[in-house]
């Protein structure tokens, strides 16, 4: 098995993936006006529109209703990142932190209401985890 992809129910595809690739530099691939994926050398970010629902279950997923999951990029310098992001950004939950497992995250939420956290390992145990 290889896990490949997350994948956001939005209700405006194009204002969601237009914040992604500014807030991530990658250009998504489009499919359909519904369907776009930002991909990445290890995974994916699918972002779908809510009627592409349907078509798997209707009535099981909707947008801006997430309260449970959290979308993370691992970067190189996250208080850079941080800087850069300042203008696009509305909702930083949590500015640049060493977490008690080596890495430096900044928390915030998407237009959606979506927690992203942006990390970069900083202690010789979370570079050798990253590296493995």
């Amino acid at each position: 098995m290889d896990f490949v992809s997350i994948r956001i129910i939005a209700s405006d595809v194009a204002r969601l993936v237009g914040f992604y690739e500014r807030a991530t530099g990658i250009a998504a691939v489009w499919a359909t006006e519904e369907f776009a994926e930002l991909r990445t050398p290890h995974a994916t970010l699918a972002i779908a529109g809510t009627g592409t629902v349907p078509l798997f279950a209707p009535g099981s997923a909707r947008p801006a209703a997430n309260h449970s999951v959290i979308v993370e990029f691992r970067v190189e310098d996250v208080d850079r990142v941080h800087q850069n992001l300042t203008d696009l950004v509305s909702d930083f939950v949590t500015e640049p932190t060493t977490m008690p497992w080596g890495n430096r995250a900044l928390l915030f939420r998407d237009p959606d209401g979506n927690l992203v956290n942006f990390f970069t390992p900083v202690t010789a145990a979370a570079i050798e985890r990253a590296n493995r």
